[in-house]
């Protein structure tokens, strides 16, 4: 199959991290100009500077939860490319303080960081949605794709902050698909993409001893997983380009895992 994003614009929150930057190369090398859009300058220009060699692309400095800070960003957009075809929203995370450590329970958790947690990842989508997804209605067609995670699939340990925001993050998906295909049109499609385990800087230290080896909780995910392996960042990408392109147009509100098979192995 032959996917062809050449012209599309694509804005991609967190673009300037680990996993937003693997998207944000993947759509520049298939012919989409990409905006970057995150918080810290300096990362911003740096991802910018590392893929322009590459294909179009423009980076903006903005907060995903400041909604003016967005509006200028889709303005800046629209000045410049006059529409936008694609929103990957990448940006969210977890914090320390929402994390329980073995032995805590989630009477110890921090409330402050809860609620931050909820924020970057509920609203940390909802908000660039309305903002460029209102772009998109105006224009007529587009495609939205989130982030989900395992974590709404089935209660996973010392993670409660995340899970509750990650499973707004996939009723909002298909809240917001039935609005734009009723609304507006059936050329506006949003999904999500459910990502398995793969090995980050932000859960490095729960998947890895300072040796290298697996700990304890990647073992369980390990044997919970039919391959048998971790995932390589890079293979979300393929999801990606499928959702945004034409050979997907019949697909609205879809949460799809690419999980080497966790979500669907009892374990037995």
């Amino acid at each position: 199959m032959n996917i062809d994003l050449k012209g599309e614009v694509a804005v991609v929150t967190g673009g300037s991290g680990v996993l937003g930057g693997s998207i944000s190369r993947s759509l520049v090398e298939n012919g989409a100009k990409v905006v970057i859009i995150g918080l810290h300058k300096g990362r911003v220009e740096k991802a910018v500077q590392v893929l322009s060699p590459l294909g179009e692309v423009m980076g903006i400095v903005c907060d995903v939860l400041n909604i003016h800070d967005l509006k200028r960003a889709c303005q800046q957009i629209l000045t410049k490319w006059r529409e936008i075809n694609i929103l990957v929203n990448v940006a969210g995370g977890n914090l320390p303080g929402a994390t329980l450590l073995e032995g805590q329970t989630v009477f110890d958790m921090k409330i402050e960081d809860f609620n931050r947690v909820n924020d970057l990842n509920l609203n940390g989508t909802v908000y660039p949605c309305l903002v460029f997804g209102k772009a998109m209605a105006d224009n007529g067609k587009g495609s939205i794709v989130n982030i989900s995670s395992m974590a709404t699939y089935s209660a996973i340990t010392r993670v409660p902050g995340y899970s509750v925001a990650k499973c707004g993050v996939e009723i909002f998906t298909k809240w917001l698909a039935m609005e734009m295909a009723l609304k507006f049109s059936e050329k506006i499609r949003v999904n999500a993409i459910a990502p398995g385990f793969f090995i980050g800087n932000q859960n490095r230290n729960v998947l890895l001893n300072s040796d290298g080896t697996y700990t304890e909780r990647s073992s369980k995910i390990l044997a919970r997983t039919p391959m048998r392996r971790f995932g390589n960042i890079e293979e979300l990408n393929g999801l990606v380009h499928f959702l945004c392109s034409e050979h997907a147009s019949f697909i609205t509100g879809a949460i799809i895992p690419v999980d080497g098979g966790f979500s669907s192995f009892s374990g037995v």
